[in-house]
């Protein structure tokens, strides 16, 4: 499904193996490249990672790489499956509708590999929009990728500048 989220439209799909291979195959993803979740609360996430330092959570346009030690849903997390990404981003209300039913999703930017990522659904590459199920449009959304922090090291490290940092 192509979801908006706080910054670009996503595809999107349950947190199910089939569904998870079949948006890799559709965004033409590695299988082995990190896919985030987007959780419809913090709660959602700590019921599906007990382990999760909810301290690394950055709410908001961030994607969080956090620790992984369980190497829960291995498909999403690469390879290894050390860290996994989890975002609780400020959604428009058609997207909170669906998390409300779902809890979480399986997020990645509704574009081609590398591609810029779609500001409306019209932008969304052709291939991808008639191989989803079902897509919601909102309009115009800011543009911006959130911004991925890697939060498994001492340090904070930007692994991309997005929505959450400013943007040159």
């Amino acid at each position: 499904m192509l979801l908006p989220t706080d910054g670009v439209y996503g595809l999107c799909c349950a947190l199910e193996e089939a569904a998870t291979v079949r948006l890799y195959e559709l965004k033409g993803r590695a299988q082995h490249q990190p896919t985030a979740i987007i959780a419809a609360s913090l709660d959602t996430l700590v019921a599906l990672i007990p382990e999760l330092d909810t301290s690394l959570v950055l709410p908001g346009p961030f994607t969080s790489i956090v620790p992984n030690p369980a190497h829960r849903f291995r498909l999403l997390a690469g390879d290894p499956p050390d860290a996994s990404g989890v975002r609780l981003p400020e959604l428009p209300p058609e997207t909170q509708r669906v998390l409300a039913a779902l809890g979480a999703v399986v997020a990645t930017s509704a574009n081609d590999p590398g591609g810029v990522p779609a500001a409306t659904l019209d932008e969304v590459p052709a291939r991808i929009r008639a191989g989803c199920g079902a897509e919601i449009d909102a309009g115009r959304l800011p543009g911006a990728p959130s911004t991925v922090v890697d939060l498994t090291g001492p340090e904070p490290v930007v692994l991309r500048r997005g929505a959450g940092l400013y943007l040159p």
